[in-house]
C-alpha cells in the first residue's frame, strides 16, 4: 500500500493538542526527576510533580568576574520577573541552623566551604515556598565545575545561564568606585550610578578586602574555572558584554529569556506562509521541503492534481477554474483535510502556502484540526512585488525565466521571443494586490499570538535563515505577564 494513503491509527489532532499542553515535555520532566530523585514511591511522586505547576517558572543562573555587575543584574532580574534572589551569602543565612554553625566554623578556621555543603544548602533553599512558586535568580554561584556538577546531580539544573563578561582592566578601574549600601545591600558606582538619595549616600561603604591586588586575584581564579562551567552549562548560556550601560546589558538578558530553551520533545512543523503575490512564498516553501524533508503544500496544486484525477472533487472544482474563478472555501478545505491529514504530513510535517487567505478560511482550517504551529508572513512592499512580477519572463524555447533587471537575456535574439505571462501583467498584479490588502489585517489579527512577520524584500537565502530559526526552535514569548 503506498505509505501516503495508509491509515492512520493516531487521530491527526493529536500532535497539536500535544504540542499545545506539552504533553511530551510533561514525559520528559517527570523521567528526569525520577532518575534524579529515585523515590520509593514513584507514582505518588509523579503525581506530587505534577501538582507543583512549576514548569515555567525562571531557573537563572547569573556567572561572571567580580565587578561585572552581577548584583545589581540579579536584583532586577528577580524585580521584573517577581522570584526569589539568591547569593552565597543569602543562601547561608537562609539555611538551616545546623548549616550556619558548620559554615561560621569553617570559616573561623580559614578552611574552604566543601562544594557538597554548598549543594546542600543551595538544595533545600530551592524548595522554599518562594522558588517552587516563582522561581529564582542565582548569583555568583556555582564557581567550580565540581560544584556545577553536584547541583546538577541534585536535580537543579538551570533553564538559562548567563555570563557578563568585560576586559580585566574595566573590571580593576571599576572597582576603586564601586560602593555598597550595608543596610539593602545595593550596589552603586562614584562615577557611573552614584545614588541622589543623601541617606543612602551617608550609608554607602567600600568593600572590605575589594583593593586591585585582591580583584586580580579573584580573576586569576576566575579564568582557571570558568571554561569547566561552561562545559556543564553549554546548551543555556547566553554570554553577555558588561561594558556597556546596565540597561542595554538588561535588554540583552531580557531577550535571551524570552527564548524557550531547546526542548527534546517530538517536533511536527506545520507550518503556514502568508503573504501577498509576489512575496516568494512557493520559493521559502521548497526550500523549507528541500532541506527538512517535509511535504510542501500548495492548494493552487492540489486544485489541479484533483481536475487531473477527475474525483469528486476534482470534477466539483473544474467549473470555477475553467471560469477563472475562486473555487468555493468547503471544497478547497476537503482538499486540505485529505491532503494533510495523510501519513507523510503526520510524521514529517508540512509547509502550506496559498491558504488561508481570510480570517473565515483560518477559522476552518481551525475547526478541522488543521491548526499550524507556525505562522510567517512574509512583508514586502507594492512596489517591489510589481518589479519583480512585471519584469520577469519566459523563454518558450528553452523555459528559462528572465528578469530585465536582475537576469536580463545575453542577446536579442532571446529577448526578441521572450513572453510575459498574462497574470504579470501590471493591472492584474494590482488586483490581486487590493484582494489581499482587503484581508491582511484580519489575519493578522487572527494569528496575532504567535505570527512571525519577516521582511522578504531581501535576498531569498536570507529571508529563509529568518524562517528556517524560527522553524526549529521554541517560539519566544513572555515569562511572565506585569503587574
Amino acid at each position: 500500500m503506498d505509505q501516503t494513503k495508509r491509515p492512520l491509527r493516531i487521530p491527526p489532532e493529536f500532535s497539536s493538542y500535544a504540542e499545545q499542553h506539552g504533553i511530551f515535555d510533561i514525559y520528559k520532566r517527570l523521567l528526569e526527576q525520577l532518575v534524579i530523585q529515585k523515590p520509593n514511591d514513584p507514582i505518588q511522586f509523579m503525581i506530587d510533580e505534577l501538582k507543583k505547576d512549576n514548569a515555567d517558572i525562571p531557573q537563572i543562573v547569573i556567572l561572571g568576574p567580580p565587578a561585572s555587575g552581577k548584583t545589581t543584574i540579579a536584583k532586577m532580574l528577580s524585580k521584573k520577573l517577581h522570584c526569589a534572589c539568591i547569593n552565597m551569602d543569602s543562601l547561608v543565612s537562609d539555611s538551616e541552623q545546623s548549616f550556619q554553625d558548620q559554615v561560621a566554623e569553617l570559616r573561623s578556621t580559614g578552611e574552604i566551604i566543601p562544594a557538597e555543603l554548598w549543594t546542600q544548602m543551595l538544595k533545600e533553599r530551592v524548595k522554599l515556598y518562594d522558588c517552587m512558586k516563582k522561581g529564582f535568580v542565582l548569583e555568583g554561584f556555582p564557581q567550580t565545575r565540581e560544584q556545577t556538577l553536584l547541583i546538577q546531580d541534585a536535580g537543579i539544573i538551570p533553564k538559562h545561564c548567563i555570563i557578563l563578561e568585560a576586559p580585566d582592566t574595566v573590571l580593576i578601574e571599576r572597582v576603586n568606585g564601586k560602593r555598597i549600601d550595608p543596610k539593602t545591600g545595593d550596589v552603586y558606582h562614584t562615577t557611573f550610578d552614584w545614588p541622589s538619595n543623601s541617606d543612602i549616600i551617608s550609608r554607602l561603604q567600600k568593600p572590605p578586602n575589594y583593593e586591585e591586588d585582591d580583584i586580580i586575584e579573584e580573576l586569576i581564579v576566575y579564568h582557571r574555572h570558568i571554561s569547566g562551567i561552561t562545559s556543564c552549562l553549554s546548551p543555556s548560556i547566553k554570554t553577555v558584554n558588561a561594558d556597556q550601560p546596565k540597561a542595554d546589558v538588561f535588554s540583552q538578558i531580557m531577550n535571551f529569556l524570552t527564548w524557550l530553551p531547546r526542548t527534546a520533545a517530538p517536533h511536527t512543523p506545520k507550518i503556514v506562509l502568508l503573504g501577498p503575490t509576489g512575496s516568494g512564498k512557493a520559493v521559502q516553501a521548497a526550500l523549507l521541503a528541500s532541506k527538512y524533508k517535509i511535504v510542501n503544500v500548495s492548494t493552487g496544486s492540489l486544485i489541479k492534481q484533483a481536475i487531473a484525477e477527475g474525483n469528486k472533487t476534482g470534477n466539483a472544482c473544474r467549473p470555477y477554474v475553467e471560469k477563472d474563478m475562486l473555487v468555493p472555501d468547503a471544497i478547497v478545505l476537503k482538499l486540505l483535510q485529505e491532503r494533510l491529514t495523510q501519513i507523510d504530513c503526520m510524521t514529517r510535517g508540512f509547509v502550506l502556502h496559498g491558504y488561508p487567505r481570510s480570517r473565515s478560511q483560518a477559522a476552518q482550517m481551525d475547526d478541522a484540526g488543521l491548526t499550524p504551529n507556525r505562522v510567517f508572513m512574509l512583508d514586502i512592499p507594492n512596489d517591489s512585488v510589481l518589479e519583480r512580477l512585471t519584469l520577469r519572463a519566459l523563454d518558450p524555447i528553452t523555459g528559462e525565466r528572465y528578469h530585465a533587471l536582475y537576469n536580463p537575456p545575453r542577446t536579442q535574439t532571446v529577448k526578441d521571443r521572450l513572453q510575459t505571462h498574462p497574470r504579470d501583467r501590471e493591472n492584474e498584479v494590482r488586483a490581486r494586490l487590493s484582494q489581499w490588502q482587503a484581508y491582511v489585517d484580519e489575519l493578522n489579527e487572527y494569528y496575532e499570538e504567535y505570527i512571525q512577520r519577516i521582511n522578504a524584500d531581501q535576498d531569498p537565502q536570507t529571508v529563509f535563515e529568518c524562517i528556517e530559526s524560527m522553524s526549529v526552535k521554541p517560539l519566544p514569548r513572555k515569562l511572565i505577564e506585569e503587574n
